[in-house]
């Protein structure tokens, strides 16, 4: 089960009823920040979820209202007694970047790993999930990412009893162990089905509409993209900004197929994202018009996915 959290909605500056766009992933006691921009320790505490297990940061670029929250973020982090190292990704220079922004936190009481992601692609796996950074449009270097869980196959104890493989070697097995006993090696493929499938959440924020999102978002429970503009007069001022309008992530979503989308990313000058809600959908029905603070609880796809709204106050 994954949680995921849409702290914030906003593009460019925080403004007193829309926080700036980060998005809080949790699983199995771990979590995952995408992007911390100004105030997003503000936007956290009113969630109400516990930031001291956030174990990886991943920044998509270094314009400040995705990245300027990083020093109060670690800061607070520190204050509520976290002392596990802590690790963040992001494009070319993160190291550089950070350490210049923690001139102003530099007694953290953990320590920080960076990892540099370089090239059109590149995949890690931290904390039992896979990630999935890719390069798109914007005016400086700027990456999406996919997370990943992957559901093994289920166990069959028919075909363990048949095969004689003694009980005490199930459990190994299941998770993946090859076993020997007696001279016998028993490997996980004997008792395991196929993989089944697992979920998977894709983020994309500040692009133009290029392939590689749509690539990247194929199979995805849920893609999080830019609708920074609504009103189709911003379409020359988004090529122009390097953004996407509404109707232009809606057809990444379309093509990608995806379960669902939540638009984020709003220009401060699009006071009703809502109004535009109609029209985006023609194009893509399962759009949603996101809203600070837009929770789902993400399970396998033969349990529930629940989705919770949000509690923003205007």
């Amino acid at each position: 089960m994954l949680d995921i959290c849409l702290l914030g909605t906003g593009g460019m500056m925080p403004l007193p009823y829309r926080a700036l766009t980060s998005l809080f992933v949790r699983y199995n006691g771990s979590a995952v920040l995408i992007d911390c921009g100004e105030g997003t320790q503000i936007t956290t505490k009113r969630l109400g979820w516990s930031f001291k297990p956030i174990d990886l940061i991943l920044i998509t670029h270094f314009h400040a209202d995705h990245i300027s929250g990083l020093p109060g973020f670690l800061l607070m982090m520190g204050n509520a007694g976290r002392t596990e190292k802590i690790t963040i990704a992001g494009p070319p220079g993160i190291e550089r970047i950070c350490r210049s922004l923690l001139i102003i936190a530099p007694r953290l009481p953990f320590e920080v790993e960076y990892i540099e992601i370089d090239g059109p692609e590149m995949v890690f796996e931290m904390l039992g999930l896979k990630f999935t950074a890719f390069k798109v449009d914007h005016n400086l270097t700027c990456y999406g990412y996919s997370i990943e869980l992957a559901r093994q196959g289920k166990f069959d104890a028919e075909a363990a009893k048949e095969k004689q493989i003694p009980i005490k070697c199930w459990n190994r097995l299941q998770h993946g162990e090859t076993v020997e006993i007696d001279g016998i090696t028993y490997t996980p493929d004997m008792v395991m089905g196929a993989p089944r499938k697992g979920l998977k959440v894709t983020y994309c924020t500040d692009s133009r509409p290029v392939t590689s999102i749509a690539e990247h978002a194929v199979g995805s429970d849920l893609f999080i993209c830019e609708g920074m503009y609504g009103d189709p007069e911003n379409e020359e001022k988004a090529r122009e900004k390097k953004h996407m309008t509404m109707y232009e992530a809606a057809e990444l979503a379309k093509k990608a197929d995806v379960a669902e989308m939540w638009l984020t990313h709003y220009s401060p000058s699009m006071n009703r994202p809502q109004d535009y809600q109609e029209a985006v959908q023609a194009i893509f029905p399962r759009t949603v018009i996101s809203k600070d603070r837009q929770i789902m609880e993400m399970r396998f796809e033969d349990e529930n996915i629940e989705e919770s709204g949000n509690e923003t106050e205007k």
